[in-house]
């Protein structure tokens, strides 16, 4: 990669994926790009501008002006927002994606694309999911995120396009609050536990659900797509993670810092039934044989710089 070109930069994985990679390849070589006006940081930090993604026209045009290499496809409306408005949510997530790759073709740029452990259901193995298994999502994310993953290999065999993704877990992050993600409790625990010495969960206790902390989710987007492409056999879609855990576990591991703090339970039905439809657990074998993935932080670890950087962004606000 040399010049990239992001999508979705205002996201939750955009909004550190953008700084993380101008660090990396130049301010200047990477270009932001959002329905939404950017932030001031990431404005000045580098080039940005407005795009609907489901805009094939403005899309080729920023591509081919910017001679980008790389398009990192991260728009989309997250699972629980999804539900609420489906025929927005596959319009964004589907056509989006879809255009995404006829503009790439276009250009012959690499397109990365983020699937999701939503790309799995309830008749899904729910413990170390494998790699290659039943996918009969029942939400309209997880549907087009089937699609996407189904649209990349298509676009790579038919068109030799070089697609690449991973499913995510849930990401946590002390950046930028999600929006309307089924994960997204594992987030604001921390900072309710930092604020208040207390949190309300939305998921109920015992409900498992893969994790991963967002240093670890940004390198293994660079070393995918930095990797040899002949020792991937898969290309799309590795099932990658670094921890499964529920709502007690984080709470427990909390209480090693913040011996006060309580976790109570008000189940939203809605979330609830999302999180019980996806795996427990990940088989990420493939992912760690094909390029050599390896997250660094485990529950203990993240909790401990969870909570140290909460503090300090709290205190400065």
């Amino acid at each position: 990669m040399k010049r990239i070109l992001v999508t979705g930069a205002n996201g939750q994985i955009g909004v550190e994926l953008v700084p993380y990679l101008r660090r990396l390849y130049g301010d200047a070589n990477v270009l932001a790009t959002d329905c939404r006006a950017a932030s001031p940081e990431m404005r000045d930090s580098g080039p940005f501008d407005l795009l609907d993604v489901r805009d094939g026209k403005a899309f080729l045009d920023l591509l081919s002006r910017f001679k980008a290499d790389t398009v990192m496809h991260l728009a989309g409306i997250l699972s629980a927002t999804g539900e609420a408005n489906p025929q927005l949510a596959w319009d964004v997530n589907a056509t989006g994606t879809f255009t995404a790759l006829e503009c790439a073709r276009s250009t012959g740029a690499a397109v990365f694309f983020p699937s999701s452990i939503a790309a799995f259901g309830p008749n899904t193995p729910p413990r170390m999911t494998p790699q290659d298994t039943l996918q009969r999502p029942a939400t309209i994310y997880g549907i087009a995120k089937v699609t996407g993953e189904l649209l990349c290999d298509y676009y790579h065999l038919k068109y030799g396009l070089d697609t690449r993704g991973l499913r995510f877990p849930g990401l946590i992050s002390y950046v930028a609050l999600p929006g309307g993600g089924t994960t997204d409790y594992a987030v604001h625990i921390y900072y309710d536990a930092v604020s208040k010495g207390s949190y309300t969960s939305y998921i109920a206790k015992g409900t498992f659900m893969d994790m991963m902390y967002m240093p670890d989710a940004l390198e293994a987007v660079v070393q995918l797509m930095e990797a040899d492409p002949s020792r991937l056999v898969h290309r799309n879609a590795f099932n990658i993670s670094a921890m499964s855990i529920e709502p007690e576990q984080i709470a427990l591991e909390i209480r090693k810092h913040i011996p006060e703090f309580s976790i109570s339970y008000e189940v939203d039905p809605v979330r609830q039934k999302i999180a019980e439809s996806w795996p427990d657990s990940l088989d990420c074998s493939a992912a760690r044989s094909e390029w050599g993935f390896s997250p660094k932080y485990d529950l203990a670890s993240m909790t401990a710089d969870m909570l140290k950087r909460v503090r300090e962004k709290l205190a400065r606000s």
